[in-house]
């Protein structure tokens, strides 16, 4: 029997890369939505590591025991480390969520996948299949599983429409675009219809909104120098009333009546 710290024990080796290429359109996606996960639950306050294509293992002494999600997030961990692989046993942290976008090998996304996410122990994994369409037979375009009480990890969402609601997010994960184009945002709202912004949207928006409010306050001045003007010029004018009836008050004077 081997025991924490043997010397076999501390010989095995867990690699960080099997080297295993993938189809460009999972990477693009995942490119996209890390960072998306990751701002987002910055700006909600709910600190984690949103990672990407890292190994995961969670039996220790048996490195064929791995995942590496194509997207996952680690409740509670610092999100500025670099992480090459996770062993669960250091930390007792598993991911709380794991999304994997289907490949051309459905059984290792549909079936074989959610067996071994059920084994590590996450909360919920979301399978996205870029190649799903409304009317495939054998491809759905998002699959929801979550840990049900003694249950374990159970399919609770099928689905060919274009957005799937997750728990662990609060938020939906939406399909967007068709085809090789397609990607998944973030949304919020009680249906998923407000995108949450890339950082490139985001710093657009706030440079809309600056250079709006400067436009405003530009109106602002000039709609209060306006007014200045105004009221100095309406001064004036009674001023000149005043003096004009003065002199024709002085006139009726001088001529007696």
């Amino acid at each position: 029997m081997l025991t924490r710290g043997s010397p076999r024990k501390r010989a095995l080796s867990y690699p960080e890369s099997d080297d295993m290429g993938e189809h460009e359109i999972q990477r693009l996606i995942a490119e996209l939505l890390r960072p998306l996960i990751d701002r987002f639950l910055v700006e909600k306050g709910r600190p984690a590591h949103v990672g990407a294509d890292q190994f995961i293992y969670w039996e220790e002494g048996n490195p064929t025991r791995r995942l590496a999600p194509d997207i996952y997030v680690l409740p509670g961990v610092d999100r500025s480390i670099a992480i090459r692989s996770w062993k669960t046993w250091e930390t007792d942290i598993v991911p709380s969520l794991a999304i994997e976008v289907a490949s051309g090998d459905i059984s290792k996304d549909y079936e074989d996948g959610p067996v071994e996410y059920a084994s590590l122990g996450v909360a919920e994994l979301v399978v996205f299949d870029p190649h799903a369409t409304p009317t495939s037979k054998t491809r759905v375009r998002w699959q929801v599983f979550r840990r049900v009480g003694k249950r374990g990890l159970v399919r609770v969402d099928v689905s060919q429409g274009d957005r799937v609601r997750s728990r662990v997010l609060k938020a939906w994960l939406r399909a967007v675009g068709s085809g090789d184009a397609v990607r998944v945002r973030i949304a919020e709202g009680e249906h998923g219809e407000q995108l949450f912004p890339t950082e490139a949207e985001a710093e657009r928006a706030a440079k809309e909104a600056a250079e709006a409010a400067k436009e405003a306050a530009e109106a602002a001045k000039e709609a209060a120098e306006a007014a200045k003007e105004a009221e100095r010029a309406a001064k004036e004018a009674a001023q000149d009333e005043v003096t004009r009836l003065r002199l024709i008050i002085e006139q009726l004077k001088r001529s007696g009546r």
